[in-house]
């Protein structure tokens, strides 16, 4: 069964592993399936879920809300997100405005079928609204009690600094961040993580599995399997572009030996992988069928030890990213 983490200082307890619906619901798989699946983690002792109103153009959330109805609310942690356009993409249906905010709170609680979100989190950062702006609305929207916890997703060490004094000043928490990360991907590792350990903030992880390179199905040298994200030509070929070089894909197949002497799989190795870091609370994947998630979660309270640590680290030396720099560039200088 999934073990369980605290929320940066926050007494709020969430499933290390944590299901999310990004590439999935709404999408790439029937909404039969997605439901199965969902109860599938809820039998496995997920409870926290993470979604986006952006996700299949809000398509994700309703099935998510479809799948959890009926379940005891109390027992649940729902996360979504604001930032990204939906709808007919308007002047306003974007960014972090208090405008664009409470419009797409109250779109996202209709969709979901709930009273309130457990985590509402800013999807990225907006260079276009005073911050001062966006704290007021996520503050009020948590004294209404419409939101509990107030996160952000892929910010800067400077920014998550400067949300979170606002925050305070506010008298609400901002107790986590969103970012990618993974063995492969490694950039949050030189200033957001330090910001986020003095401040009292949690990492809650996506792409764990660096968009499903760290599986070890991509074999230097061999086409992508049809059917998998390198063949996605809807996104999920140019998101796992970055990965896919002869000699990434090398140093990953020296994983396995590693992998092998721990009884793990590629996946687990690559999900107990983040899990190491005391900074990060969950590791957010998805799954496309239910069964997928009985051999993700044997990853929860996976102890490596340091040994199996350094080996992995030797072996992606050269190829893992881990320029702070990168950082920098992940929220757009304009509104999309």
């Amino acid at each position: 069964m999934v073990q369980y983490r605290y929320l940066g200082n926050s007494g709020l307890k969430i499933s290390e592993i944590t299901y999310g619906n990004w590439l999935t619901h709404g999408s790439q798989v029937e909404n039969e399936t997605a439901i199965k699946t969902v109860h599938k983690a809820l039998d496995l002792g997920i409870t926290t879920f993470d979604t986006a109103d952006v996700y299949a153009n809000t398509a994700a959330e309703k099935v998510l809300g479809k799948a959890l109805k009926g379940q005891r609310r109390e027992s649940l942690e729902i996360f979504t997100k604001v930032y990204w356009p939906t709808g007919p993409k308007g002047p306003n249906d974007s960014g972090l405005s208090r405008k664009h905010i409470m419009e797409s709170l109250h779109g996202s609680l209709k969709r979901l079928g709930t009273d309130y979100v457990d985590l509402y989190q800013a999807h990225r950062f907006d260079y276009e609204t005073p911050l001062e702006e966006t704290f007021q609305a996520f503050a009020d929207l948590v004294h209404q009690g419409k939101v509990l916890y107030v996160g952000v997703s892929e910010w800067t060490a400077e920014q998550l600094r400067a949300g979170h004094a606002l925050a305070e000043e506010l008298g609400i928490q901002l107790v986590s961040n969103q970012p990618q990360y993974s063995m492969l991907h490694r950039v949050i590792e030189g200033k957001v993580i330090p910001t986020c350990e003095e401040l009292g903030m949690s990492q809650i992880v996506w792409s764990p599995m660096a968009q499903g390179v760290l599986s070890g199905k991509y074999l230097p040298g061999r086409p992508a399997p049809q059917g998998s994200r390198a063949t996605d030509k809807k996104g999920g070929a140019r998101m796992i572009q970055r990965f896919m070089d002869e000699d990434t894909l090398e140093a990953v197949q020296n994983l396995r030996p590693i992998a092998q002497d721990l009884g793990l799989t590629m996946p687990q190795l690559a999900i107990a992988w983040v899990l190491q870091n005391p900074n990060v609370a969950a590791a957010i994947v998805g799954a496309s069928r239910p069964k997928q998630l009985e051999e993700t979660v044997k990853a929860s309270g996976v102890e490596i030890p340091q040994e199996a640590m350094w080996r992995i680290g030797e072996v992606l030396s050269g190829v893992a990213h881990m320029d702070p720099e990168e950082t920098y560039s992940v929220s757009p200088k304009t509104r999309p």
